[in-house]
């Protein structure tokens, strides 16, 4: 395996996901089509420089350097393939801003799995990248989807092994996910939950995981409404996102079918029918207004191609 040349450039587009989706804590996750994106360059330099350029606002806090994210899951890539690390550059446009439950560390992680691979031709499978994914982040429902796309269901195995479902999301069924200018850390949000929960709770949430899949796969709102149910980590985290319960109830007042935290939070994903997307939307920003909260609430689609590249060399 050679090293590539100065010069070698790789794109990377990396969806956002939305994940646990209700009752689908730590295992299911959509990818959206808001996406950030990545241009990798091989750059001159030892194994530990990595440099990062930031060509958004939102992620100006970020920086370069060996303990990057994304240049430690390019690190991973070297490491399974053999290959001595190589300075690398990073161009990234954020659309997915930071700590709001929309995946963006797990699209740091997917985009530099992609693009040290890619830039060394491929030599690890795409199921390769998904194993590293899963161990970078420590749990699936983000990377798996941000990788492949769609709608994920991800689990352990019986022999241990980390099995991924491609989930039917009928073309019917859109989203709706209101971004405020708070910030929540995943580690933060975790924090608040209990070490145990009570069986019963766990049987809801299994219950309510087989009707929101039924309903996302057929369209069928009141199984959708019946489903988007959690009794796992919700109830410890609305009270850490200001106005979140208030920008639910709206939400649901204008049409949607469910409303979930998304992912951590604190961003809030209503599901509804197309014809109530706008709506939605407006009466999600309007009620988080209320409580003090900017906000801004995209009305999107499932991306279902996941992450892609391509390659090209410096003039």
């Amino acid at each position: 395996m050679t090293i590539p040349e100065v010069g070698k450039k790789v794109n990377v587009s990396v969806p956002s996901t939305t994940a646990n989706l209700g009752p689908g804590f730590d295992c299911l996750g959509a990818a959206l089509d808001l996406k950030n994106e990545f241009v990798f360059t091989r750059i001159d330099g030892g194994g530990d420089r990595f440099d990062l350029i930031m060509e958004s606002t939102d992620g100006n806090h970020l920086r370069g350097g060996p303990e990057n994210l994304v240049f430690r899951a390019a690190q991973k890539v070297w490491e399974s393939a053999n290959v001595s690390p190589f300075a690398l550059e990073a161009r990234v446009k954020l659309a997915v801003p930071p700590a709001r439950g929309l995946g963006s560390s797990a699209t740091a992680i997917v985009a530099g799995l992609i693009g040290a691979n890619a830039i060394m031709d491929s030599p690890l499978s795409k199921e390769k990248l998904l194993e590293l994914a899963i161990d970078i982040e420590g749990h699936p429902d983000n990377v798996v989807p941000s990788l492949l796309g769609g709608l994920c269901l991800t689990a352990k195995s019986s022999s241990d092994r980390w099995r991924i479902v491609r989930c039917e999301w009928h073309n019917s069924i859109k989203a709706v996910v209101a971004i405020p200018a708070i910030r929540l850390s995943t580690s933060e949000a975790r924090r608040v939950m209990p070490k145990n929960v009570p069986i019963s709770d766990a049987v809801i949430n299994m219950g309510a995981l087989t009707l929101l899949l039924n309903g996302l796969k057929t369209g069928n709102s009141e199984l959708i409404k019946e489903g988007m149910f959690d009794k796992l980590h919700e109830p410890y985290r609305w009270k850490l996102i200001k106005g979140g319960l208030e920008v639910k109830e709206a939400a649901l007042e204008a049409g949607a079918l469910g409303c979930a935290i998304s992912g951590a939070g604190p961003s809030i994903l209503a599901l509804c029918k197309n014809e109530y997307g706008k709506v939605i939307s407006q009466a999600m920003v309007k009620a988080w207004e209320k409580a003090g909260v900017a906000s801004r609430a995209p009305f999107l689609n499932i991306q279902t191609s996941g992450s892609n590249y391509n390659s090209s060399f410096s003039e």
